[in-house]
């Protein structure tokens, strides 16, 4: 099997860790926890991976490294950024927890894109030791390249133990449309429209109606992006399935202290919660306040 192409950017560190170069930046991998409610408390069941671009040491935007890199270099760097997320989550995240990487539609031109990078995937998950249940696929919300090709491709991710995610529902192209074509089995929602959707009572009411409805399909929810306490008593209270955000965790970069997590870690977050002020309205009373892991740019 050939050399894949996110492989041969990377480099190896005497810690287990990996980051990635291109051009001018050095890459490295930042997890975000996703915690899941269950019988009224929080528990971290995933990890979102986030590229932290680097020049000359210095931290940079990470929308600004993505729009100075040339369109026809977007699907290397694609292929570099997932390579970097799975080989970090393999060397420092709990072996259960799952792991959501992000696919950019807009690449995906034709079936043999989307075949190379399906083969890279399952090169760099053997090389990781990971199994293909614990990755969730998001789609974000870039118009696709080609509809047709983007609808196989995840059917063949799905075909190969892939889960699949589509990312900030409720902006641009990610509609209810597009949710009837990739059948996905988690929807996370935009956190600019549900935190506009929270500030009314008729905004709240059509936000839980829309996650009851997916989760009568079986399609498990997030709420990205909840940074009070109030936000996250309305998630809560919504039905959503899982939350995301500063108010429970930041991203932390690779080596993450997010491997020895368990009983001792959700009881410290308790603690800290308990701690914690409670917002205008709402006390969010047990809940994790507990800022996790090396602050790093959002």
């Amino acid at each position: 099997m050939s050399r894949s192409i996110g492989l041969a950017h990377i480099i190896r560190h005497d810690d287990g860790t990996s980051s990635g170069v291109w051009g001018i930046y050095t890459l490295q991998s930042a997890f975000q926890p996703i915690f899941a409610f269950k019988e009224g408390k929080l528990s971290v069941v995933a990890f979102e991976g986030l590229i932290r671009p680097f020049r000359d040491g210095e931290p940079q935007a990470p929308m600004g490294f993505f729009s100075t890199c040339p369109a026809a270099d977007r699907l290397h760097i694609e292929a570099l950024t997932r390579t970097l997320h799975l080989l970090n989550a393999g060397a420092c995240l709990p072996e259960e927890a799952s792991i959501f990487i992000n696919f950019d539609p807009s690449v995906f031109s034709d079936r043999a894109i989307a075949d190379m990078a399906l083969r890279d995937m399952r090169l760099v998950l053997h090389e990781a030791g990971i199994d293909p249940r614990r990755i969730v696929c998001e789609v974000t919300e870039q118009k696709s390249a080609s509809q047709e090709t983007l609808y196989s491709f995840v059917e063949a991710l799905r075909a190969n133990g892939f889960r699949i995610a589509v990312d900030d529902y409720g902006a641009d192209d990610s509609d209810i449309n597009r949710i009837k074509e990739l059948r996905p089995d988690i929807v996370k929602f935009d956190a600019h429209w549900i935190t506009q959707l929270m500030e009314s009572g008729a905004g709240f009411a059509l936000l839980t109606a829309m996650v009851t409805s997916f989760e009568q399909q079986g399609i498990r929810t997030v709420f990205e992006g909840i940074e009070e306490g109030w936000q996250l008593e309305l998630a809560e209270k919504s039905g959503a399935s899982m939350v995301q955000g500063f108010v429970l965790a930041r991203p932390e970069l690779a080596p993450t202290s997010f491997r020895g997590f368990g009983k001792d870690v959700q009881a410290q977050a308790t603690d800290s919660a308990a701690k914690a002020p409670a917002s205008p309205a709402l006390t969010p009373s047990g809940r994790p306040a507990r800022v996790f892991g090396r602050k790093v740019a959002p």
